[in-house]
């Protein structure tokens, strides 16, 4: 069962939102499970741009900080993939809470830079497990909002240090490992299986969503593209 192995949590802080624009601040990559002692490493990159005043206040990083003890950020968006690629294949599934945000993130990232990207070097072997998805899954009829947060309280898993990326991956991970606890169709899948279910589970949530959504706003669009948003926008 892939969630008593090894997993590989992957989480950033950003600018801002917009994953088309907006840069990467902090990242962490945590490894926890499979009898082994956890790994954690962290990032702190100079983004080259300013960050918002909206953004410090989620993750605590002011522009003049990052410029004074950032990393440059192609030396930074280059180890960062680095890192994925050695995990995935090695076989490890890397756990990303909302997996099309912060994938798509360091994909834009790295094709700024020049940098070829996770999906490029990787293709079929990348394996991801997105929390929200699986929640989304599992519980579909579960009133509330399906944060990081609110997915910790929900299954009982501490976070500590929340928007602190390496406590999100850790805090993912854990959420991760209780779904596949408690729900056989999620723990028993084989990983490139379950993967795959995750891509057609997360385009029927975004088309319900699309669809509630369009009762006030009839050009309501929800992109269900996952676990990485192409370029150039939804296929």
């Amino acid at each position: 069962m892939w969630h008593t192995g090894r997993l590989a949590g992957f989480d950033t802080e950003s600018t801002g939102i917009d994953v088309e624009t907006d840069r990467i601040v902090t990242a962490g990559i945590v490894e926890v499970g499979g009898s082994t002692p956890p790994a954690a490493a962290n990032w702190l990159i100079n983004p080259g741009v300013e960050i918002p005043e909206q953004a410090t206040a989620v993750h605590g990083i002011t522009t003049e900080y990052a410029r004074a003890h950032g990393q440059d950020a192609a030396e930074g968006i280059a180890e960062l993939v680095d890192g994925l690629v050695q995990l995935v294949l090695a076989g490890t599934p890397l756990v990303i809470m909302n997996a099309p945000f912060d994938l798509t993130l360091l994909d834009r990232e790295a094709r700024r830079y020049g940098i070829k990207t996770l999906t490029d070097i990787v293709g079929d072997e990348l394996h991801v497990v997105d929390p929200r998805v699986l929640d989304k899954r599992v519980d579909p009829y579960r009133r509330g909002k399906r944060t990081l947060t609110d997915l910790c309280a929900h299954y009982q898993v501490q976070l500590e240090g929340a928007h602190s990326a390496d406590a999100d991956a850790l805090a993912a991970c854990r959420v991760a490992w209780r779904i596949a606890s408690q729900y056989g169709e999620i723990g028993n899948a084989f990983l490139h299986e379950l993967h795959e279910q995750q891509e057609d589970w997360a385009a029927a949530q975004a088309a319900s969503f699309q669809a509630y959504l369009r009762k006030a706003n009839p050009d309501a669009v929800v992109d269900g593209s996952w676990p990485l948003r192409p370029v150039g926008g939804a296929a």
